[in-house]
């Protein structure tokens, strides 16, 4: 990453999103890796089909968010690299 071309200004202002975006993947991991499973006995009331959404998260659910979450970041940091011109070539 070239960052020596950004003033210090710039510098904080890419650093700030970067930042953002990690505090919102890790809120969005925290979610889906405890939360979910913490509360999966009251989710296994409901079912999709014929298996109990407890069980459902547990073994595909937060697996599949996992996966989108690497996507999401990987994009969305890509995003901020061209807005900020440090992108790779």
């Amino acid at each position: 990453m070239a960052e020596n071309k950004l003033s210090a200004s710039q510098q904080a202002a890419y650093w700030e999103k970067t930042r953002g975006l990690m505090l919102v993947i890790l809120a969005a991991w925290f979610v889906f890796s405890f939360l979910i499973h913490f509360w999966a006995p009251q989710l296994n009331q409901i079912r999709i089909l014929g298996f109990p959404l407890g069980y459902y998260m547990a073994a595909q659910g937060s697996l599949i968010a996992f996966v989108l979450m690497c996507v999401w970041n990987a994009k969305s940091q890509d995003k901020i690299d061209h807005e900020f011109g440090v992108q790779d070539e």
